[in-house]
């Protein structure tokens, strides 16, 4: 019972926690901070999860408890054997219970919470390399449907036979950042290409990078000295396209923390007709930008992995390999 105490001190503790975050998410004070709220409301999804788990886990003891006990004294073999057969069932689900619950208590990465900005570049092998990105785009908006995540197109570079030279996106939902930040790297495909006209399989290669994106209170922005252009979109969309100047360009002069250096931040977007919700966008960007450079520790480290996971863009750095003639994935970082 000494290791059910103690699992059960530290669950009491969390319920006691749970109890009070509750009561503060209504708090009008604290509702009007608003980066409190969010921390807070994020608090309160993880708890909910480990309080469901804490009363599961009592009945699960205390069923345990009154088996025992109908073993004991009970006369009658059947109500015996329904006892046995209930403190089996309890017994067995604890063990995994219990195992879930040290899951729950491991601290989490706070950025795990965070929507991403993904970017996909075709790296070694030409056109092929364009398609394989276009390919894998759709792949991940593909993963994103399944997991209920939205995701929305910042800027792209189409390649001259299709898919992409380079392609930047939003993917926003819950816990996006905890399961796409192992996504980062170099990828590599096998296959034999629709530009090829001998039937011959090539290598080719993309690039994949996960940021975690920024949300609007953890940077300051002086959108008073924010220096705004418009222009026409261009590309397909008939009229539209041709008269209203839909595209916007944005220009912001950012003082590095770190260096004391003046940089010009330029974005522009043209990912809607609306010049109001691409405006909203490029500020979103600008955010992510600057967040990325506040944070530079964090950033060195994404950077690092950059380098040894995604360097280039060569074959050989492969975080995984697409063989389609043999219909296989093999994830080179286990094999």
């Amino acid at each position: 019972m000494a290791n059910n105490d103690s699992l059960l001190d530290k669950l009491d503790g969390l319920e006691a926690r749970f109890q009070e975050v509750s009561l503060l998410i209504t708090d009008p004070a604290v509702i009007a901070d608003m980066k409190r709220f969010v921390k807070l409301n994020r608090e309160y999804r993880d708890l909910e999860q480990i309080v469901a788990a804490r009363k599961e886990y009592m009945t699960l003891l205390s069923n345990i408890s009154e088996a025992k006990e109908l073993i004991a004294t009970e006369s009658d073999a059947e109500m015996r054997q329904m006892a046995r057969e209930e403190l089996d069932s309890a017994q067995q689900r604890i063990v995994s219970l219990e195992e879930e619950i040290k899951q729950m208590l491991i601290p989490a990465d706070p950025l795990d919470e965070k929507d991403v900005i993904m970017e996909i570049r075709g790296g070694t092998g030409g056109d092929e390399a364009a398609l394989f990105a276009g390919d894998l785009f759709r792949m991940y908006c593909k993963y994103c449907e399944t997991k209920g995540w939205k995701t929305a197109v910042s800027s792209c570079s189409e390649g001259a036979a299709g898919g992409f030279k380079e392609i930047i996106f939003t993917v926003t939902g819950e816990k996006v950042y905890g399961t796409l930040k192992y996504e980062s790297g170099v990828h590599r495909v096998q296959r034999v290409p629709v530009t090829e006209t001998q039937g011959r399989i090539h290598t080719s290669a993309a690039t994949v990078a996960v940021l975690p994106e920024a949300d609007a209170f953890e940077v300051e922005i002086n959108e008073g000295e924010i220096k705004w252009d418009t222009f026409r979109s261009g590309g397909a969309g008939g009229q539209n396209v041709n008269k209203v100047e839909s595209g916007v360009r944005l220009r912001y002069n950012w003082k590095n923390p770190n260096t004391g250096i003046v940089e010009e931040i330029l974005i522009e977007c043209t990912e809607t007709r609306d010049q109001p919700k691409n405006k909203e966008r490029a500020l979103s960007r600008l955010r992510t930008m600057i967040y990325d450079r506040e944070h530079q520790k964090y950033m060195d480290d994404i950077a690092a992995r950059r380098k040894t996971m995604v360097s280039t863009g060569d074959r050989s750095a492969k975080i995984r390999t697409y063989n389609f003639p043999h219909g296989l994935i093999t994830d080179n970082r286990f094999n």
